[in-house]
């Protein structure tokens, strides 16, 4: 928790861990409209959403969405001059409490959406971190969602190295394959 906002982790990953193929893409393979209603609902009770410059969650509510995104184009925090709701934040500049101060939002989670980088930066923050999983999607050379994925290290299993505990998974789209693991501090 960070000035009375809980830290909210959302992700898919392939069945190899990636959230996107090497060019930062997300591919249609792990794309799932279950999941999809999952985060924007997340997203809908989130106080600001939390992202780097590739990430973005779409849906038609996204531009009145506060948000904060992690930049090293900035020195510390500047307003988004294309995005009158977010602001632009360098961790190496400014913290993420002096970040969320400059954003004036109100009560209510921080969703963080990725990509790698941020995911990263929260680690050792997150409160929640939901999981989805596409158990028939692969991406080879892709992008992981934590930098310290390996061949045999599971993002299941850097979620509990940092502390949080995994519920059941549950199906949200069995004839797809995808389930749901909610990771809690």
């Amino acid at each position: 928790m960070i000035g009375g906002h809980s830290i909210e982790g959302y992700a898919i990953v392939s069945a190899d861990g990636m959230i996107a193929d090497g060019a930062g893409a997300m591919p249609d393979s792990i794309r799932n409209e279950a999941d999809q209603r999952f985060l924007q609902t997340g997203l809908d009770h989130a106080a600001a959403i939390v992202h780097g410059r590739r990430s973005h969650e779409g849906g038609p509510r996204a531009a009145g969405r506060k948000r904060l995104i992690v930049t090293r184009q900035v020195a510390d925090v500047v307003a988004d001059p294309s995005q009158p709701n977010a602001l632009l934040w360098n961790p190496a500049g400014a913290t993420i409490e002096q970040a969320i101060g400059a954003l004036q939002v109100g009560p209510g989670p921080f969703a963080v959406i990725g990509g790698t980088e941020v995911f990263d930066l929260f680690l050792p923050l997150y409160d929640v971190f939901h999981l989805t999983r596409a158990a028939r999607a692969r991406i080879p050379g892709g992008q992981p969602l934590f930098s310290a994925l390996e061949p045999r290290t599971t993002p299941e299993e850097i979620l509990i190295h940092h502390g949080l505990q995994p519920s059941p998974p549950r199906d949200i789209d069995a004839a797809a394959g995808i389930s749901l693991t909610r990771f809690q501090r």
